[in-house]
């Protein structure tokens, strides 16, 4: 019981960290602040996949759940050795974890501009929007971030 709650808890804060990169998010630091526009038609789209994050996160959790789990093995000595084993491959597994909770569906956008030059975006997918060739798109730019919208 005790390893099933401290499963929970892991899987809850590794949602915690995944961010949303759609085109129709902004972090808070990107509001108010100028972007550069240029519009185009889509003349490519193709679902790819966002790697997830390896952060320490599942690497601590897988820890100490592998640490308590080898902890309960054997005797005193089999016990403490267990545990950091268990605590050792509990990390690697968090780790692993982690990576595959945190990834995501993307689709790389390649846009024709409206001076005749391509461009090619990759963002993740955002299920209310679909993106096909021919679609009137805007490319915002602020720093090195760039979005794909549709035009309204």
């Amino acid at each position: 019981m005790k390893q099933a709650g401290i499963v929970f808890l892991l899987s809850l804060s590794l949602t915690g960290c995944m961010t949303d990169q759609t085109g129709t998010t902004y972090s808070a630091s990107e509001a108010r602040q100028m972007q550069t526009v240029l519009f185009g038609t889509v003349a490519e789209s193709r679902l790819v996949k966002l790697e997830g994050t390896q952060g320490e996160v599942g690497t601590l959790a897988g820890a100490a759940v592998g640490g308590i789990t080898g902890s309960s093995i054997g005797g005193q000595r089999e016990s403490a050795i267990a545990a950091v084993a268990g605590a050792v491959a509990g990390g690697v597994l968090g780790s692993m974890a982690e990576k595959k909770i945190t990834a995501k569906q993307g689709v790389e956008l390649t846009v024709r501009l409206d001076d005749g030059s391509y461009v090619s975006v990759v963002q993740q997918v955002d299920p209310a929007v679909n993106f096909a060739s021919g679609d009137k798109v805007k490319i915002l730019t602020q720093g090195s971030t760039s979005r794909v919208v549709k035009v309204q």
